[in-house]
């Protein structure tokens, strides 16, 4: 049996008090079917007051996946979209050729304590998709298949798996799942996909009688059905994969692209004020110098 690659997080502190823990992309593997991006932030109480939004910024060649476990978020972008996000729903938002976003706190819960706890991922655009037009989809969490698979309780967030489809539209074989698992309790997880991953945020795994910590990715083996069981406590955790990219894209800063030029050129835009803004909106972040070599 080939055992599964473990990729510990890198620890980034936002704002104070406010940690992201990035899975990928890692120098052991930089993607996991399409998804080139994995950051995991919180759980956190954030004291009243805290500022954790980011300012209206561009991406272009991804789709951004917010997943929220707590707490609540406000996405605006620049194609007119104001859509709250709370926990069990799944906020989809395709860059394609070009798309400016912010993330705020709502005004209501800015001035109390609140809890944020929750996943951002990329997901690459195939390079047929690449220059397709932006769009967003917003999936309530009641709209969110449900389903039981033995002990385990899943909520299918993306693709095709156990009978079911999820009512986003992905531009390439994706899947995504929220699994529960009871206390003591074995779920084998089949072969879906040739590219798998597990994350749990914050309970511990046993895979194939392997430790599993919170806050780890595991990469399957290709092809081999692994068992997962859950401690004490129970355990919730992501599946997340799809079939492999034709190519491992570029990536830097916002941008995810097949080429340099592609991320030169988005660059440029940037810096020219060319993108769409956010309607309602004036602050934006400003971008890192480019390297001289454009990756």
């Amino acid at each position: 049996m080939i055992p599964a690659l473990h990729l510990p997080p890198r620890l980034h502190e936002l704002s104070p008090g406010f940690v992201v823990r990035r899975v990928l992309p890692a120098a052991a593997r930089r993607a996991v079917g399409p998804f080139v991006f994995f950051d995991h932030f919180g759980p956190v109480t954030l004291p009243a007051g805290a500022d954790t939004d980011v300012n209206p910024h561009p991406h272009i060649g991804l789709a951004t996946v917010t997943y929220l476990f707590a707490g609540r978020m406000l996405h605006r972008d620049s194609l007119g979209s104001v859509q709250p996000i709370a926990p069990g729903a799944v906020n989809w938002m395709t860059a394609g050729r070009g798309i400016v976003h912010s993330e705020r706190a709502l005004p209501e819960d800015r001035a109390q304590p609140r809890d944020l706890h929750g996943l951002q991922l990329w997901v690459a655009l195939p390079p047929q998709a690449e220059d397709c037009a932006p769009s967003f989809q917003h999936v309530p969490a009641a709209d969110v298949p449900a389903l039981d698979d033995g002990p385990a309780h899943l909520r299918l967030l993306a693709g095709t798996a156990f009978g079911a489809r999820s009512p986003v539209r992905t531009a390439w074989p994706t899947l995504y799942l929220d699994v529960a698992l009871p206390a003591g309790a074995a779920w084998t997880l089949p072969p879906l996909f040739p590219d798998l991953a597990i994350y749990s945020p914050e309970t511990a795994l046993q895979l194939d009688d392997v430790p599993l910590p919170p806050g780890e990715m595991a990469v399957l083996a290709t092809g081999a059905a692994t068992t997962l069981r859950a401690g004490a406590a129970g355990a919730r955790f992501v599946v997340i994969g799809g079939a492999p990219l034709p190519a491992l894209p570029r990536l830097w800063w916002n941008f995810v692209a097949s080429t340099p030029a592609r991320i030169a050129a988005a660059a440029a835009r940037w810096e020219a004020d060319g993108f769409d803004p956010v309607p309602g909106e004036t602050a934006r972040i400003r971008m890192p110098p480019l390297p001289a070599a454009g990756g």
